[in-house]
């Protein structure tokens, strides 16, 4: 089934420590953001993405979808103050479109056919969302760092992205989030807000967000041996 998709590249990633954003980081000597696009790229139910970005990356940005022949970029957009701003923003450049995807730039190693699995799910419910059991002991503690409590983690997974809503749901609701000044700390927390599930597709381990030096040392290693068939 198509879909369009809101690629988030707009944050500068300071916990990475390159002194750029991190989207421009190579992996491979290839932009982190240009391995994150041709995921999609290679989609053939990917009809369009659209990229959010710092207004003053645009150029090289440009340069980077030319060099490397990134043809489904269909609108740049420019990130807001929050990345719920930002995604908003994105919203506002969708085409005519049933399903719509939100993607972080910096998670290159999502698979197609879990792209799709999501989409068949987005499709009869509000939305989907992939996810991966936690693996390890889960603790709540204090302001003072002492352990309240330890959280049964049967029934916690570790979120991830894409997530994928039938976009009318998606639009009514960040604008009621708007409306009422709240700030969510994903997409489907908004769409949880309205009272609509969500439900979870399970994804895989390899699918990281790069966050820190360290996790490019665990994207090499990803890189070395992927397929995302």
């Amino acid at each position: 089934m198509p879909y369009e998709i809101i690629i988030l590249a707009a944050g500068q990633g300071k916990r990475m420590n390159a002194g750029k954003n991190k989207q421009f980081v190579t992996i491979k000597s290839i932009p982190l953001i240009i391995h994150t696009l041709r995921v999609f790229e290679e989609d053939d139910q990917c009809a369009g993405i659209i990229l959010v970005i710092n207004p003053i990356e645009s150029e090289q940005i440009n340069e980077l979808l030319k060099k490397y022949e990134i043809k489904k970029v269909k609108r740049i957009v420019f990130g807001g103050k929050e990345r719920q701003d930002s995604v908003y923003n994105g919203l506002k450049a969708i085409g005519n479109t049933e399903i719509v995807l939100v993607h972080d730039g910096a998670r290159p190693f999502v698979r197609i056919p879990t792209i799709h699995q999501l989409i068949e799910q987005a499709k009869s419910s509000s939305g989907a969302i992939l996810a991966v059991p936690v693996k390890d002991t889960i603790k709540q503690v204090d302001d003072q760092l002492a352990v309240k409590n330890t959280i049964d983690r049967t029934n916690v997974w570790s979120i991830q992205t894409p997530q994928a809503f039938q976009v009318d749901i998606l639009i009514d609701a960040h604008q009621k989030a708007r409306e009422e000044g709240f700030l969510g700390t994903d997409d489907a927390s908004l769409v949880e807000r309205l009272g609509k599930n969500v439900y979870i597709v399970e994804s895989d381990y390899k699918n990281i967000k790069l966050t820190t030096p360290e996790d490019l040392l665990f994207a090499e290693a990803i890189l070395a041996n992927w397929s995302n068939q």
